[in-house]
């Protein structure tokens, strides 16, 4: 009896287990039909890195940003040490300064060289008229004559004097200007909204150009990168509608759009030969949620979540039940 009893309890669990099976592979392939004309990968969460870095060497001087801050686009975030430079500004003002005395110098000489030239041109007609009527001699109207040359060679001189000093001026005021420029890209601003992922430098170190400061996320420009075979890649539209589901959050279901397909395969060798080695070509493709979502939810947005996202490769496909835009 108990044998009975033992043997009718199994076969009853194994009925159970028996459609508990079918059940999942019935489950599996209505799932499966759903999905017929989507393409799916695993992927995570990222968003576009920008390193806010030292356009020259220095001294960094403050930093007012904190990693996990958020900040807005054109806000100064850091600051390095200007004092060098505000004395080269000082520098080269005075060479403005000094320029401008010289060019008001050289223009007064200008007049004086002018009014020379001038009254040596009148006692050189003076000179002409009176040895035509042999009242002078040669020498004293070949003398008035070099006279006016000498007048002349002057003006020339005091005018390309002038001209140096206008150049002079315009690269002073050049160098200003460049100073000024300097001293103001010396405030490290934030180029667009976001949050400080990393801080990379601390009051105090001296930074070479190009020394990288901080790490801003933004996180209007949010993505996840999947890959895909060549079956599906190729199917792929630019734009095409997608759905990604991240693990955490596995009850929203977030609306998102292709935004790049890679035009070369990944993790393939160079040469393809066979159509089985080609079917087993990758293509690394980019879904883009939409940046309007994600201002609406800034502060819950994190990089680096796992998830699945849902590409739809027939643009007659409806999408599934489970895959209906859900947002917290």
């Amino acid at each position: 009896m108990n044998n009975s009893r033992r043997n009718g309890f199994i076969a009853a669990i194994a009925v159970l287990l028996a459609g508990a099976v079918g059940a999942g592979l019935w489950l599996q392939a209505q799932r499966s039909n759903a999905l017929a004309g989507f393409a799916s990968g695993n992927g995570r969460i990222e968003a576009t890195e920008i390193d806010i870095a030292t356009k020259l060497a220095g001294r960094l001087e403050e930093v007012r940003v904190e990693e996990g801050d958020s900040v807005e686009a054109g806000q100064i975030v850091a600051r390095m040490d200007t004092k060098s430079l505000q004395a080269m500004r000082k520098q080269a003002e005075a060479e403005v300064t000094r320029a401008q005395k010289g060019r008001n110098y050289a223009a007064a000489v200008i007049e004086q060289r002018e009014s020379e030239l001038a009254l040596a041109r009148k006692e050189l007609a003076r000179s002409r008229g009176l040895y035509e009527n042999q009242n002078i001699a040669l020498e004293k109207l070949q003398r008035d004559e070099t006279v006016v040359r000498t007048a002349r060679a002057s003006l020339a001189a005091a005018e390309a004097q002038l001209a140096e000093t206008d150049a002079a001026i315009e690269a002073a005021k050049a160098r200003t200007e460049q100073l000024t420029a300097d001293i103001e890209d010396s405030l490290l601003t934030a180029p667009r909204g976001g949050r400080i992922l990393y801080r990379l430098a601390e009051p105090g170190e001296v930074l070479a150009a190009g020394g990288k400061v901080l790490t801003l996320l933004d996180l209007t420009d949010v993505y996840m990168t999947v890959f895909l075979p060549t079956a599906q890649a190729g199917r792929v539209a630019i734009g095409a509608e997608a759905r990604i589901v991240l693990d955490t959050i596995a009850e929203y279901t977030l609306p998102a759009r292709v935004s790049f397909v890679a035009p070369r395969a990944q993790f393939t060798p160079k040469e393809v030969e066979t159509r089985t080695e080609r079917e087993k070509l990758m293509f690394r493709v980019k879904v883009r949620i939409d940046p309007e979502l994600l201002k609406q939810h800034v502060e819950q947005v994190k990089t680096g979540v796992p998830g699945v996202t849902y590409v739809r490769l027939d643009a007659a496909a409806e999408w599934p039940e489970h895959l209906q835009v859900r947002l917290p």
